[in-house]
């Protein structure tokens, strides 16, 4: 017997979360496929909070730090990631999530998705353009950094504990990767 899957699309899944189908329950669409996200722990909280501010204040009015609002990659794909830093647009917002020609990069903080992050949502983002996506490991303290996208896959994945970095978008920006896992 061969199993079928029912492949979601935005408009299906933006109907069904307007008919209540999921109770409130935190979901994101993910190549057609609607992901159960799991409670958000205190450390994961405290970090995605910390660090949006702390990117607020580097960045000024040059970009927008968004925290754990929708991006749209494709009609299958409206994932929820941790920071998405995007273009300024202002109300075009309102018509539609960042697309990713409107994303500098995502950061998403790992405890529990740590194997999905670094393998379903880094494959999909790059298959998507985003041009860079970082992981906060926040088990072992490490930055995953993934950049250099070629024919929709990441050719650079950089692993750091110290020291700083500069997003692609931002060279001028010096970010402290020890802020990023450290209080």
């Amino acid at each position: 017997m061969t199993v079928t899957t029912y492949k979601w699309t935005i408009d299906r899944y933006h109907q069904a979360i307007q008919a209540g189908v999921f109770d409130d329950q935190p979901v994101e669409l993910l190549r057609g496929e609607i992901i159960i996200m799991p409670p958000e722990g205190e450390p994961h909280a405290y970090y995605n909070s910390e660090v949006g501010d702390y990117l607020r204040n580097l960045l000024g009015s040059r970009a927008k730090v968004r925290e754990a609002h929708p991006i749209i990659l494709s009609d299958d794909s409206e994932p929820i990631p941790d920071l998405a830093i995007v273009k300024p647009l202002g109300t075009v917002y309102l018509d539609h999530h960042p697309y990713p020609s409107d994303i500098h990069w995502l950061i998403e903080f790992s405890d529990a998705t740590l194997t999905q992050d670094l393998t379903t949502k880094k494959n999909t983002y790059a298959a998507s353009g985003i041009q860079e996506y970082w992981v906060v490991n926040l088990k072992d303290k490490q930055l995953h950094i993934f950049k250099s996208l070629q024919n929709g896959h990441y050719d650079t994945e950089n692993i750091l504990k110290t020291g700083t970095v500069s997003p692609m978008a931002f060279q001028d920006i010096t970010i402290q990767i020890s802020y990023l896992m450290h209080p």
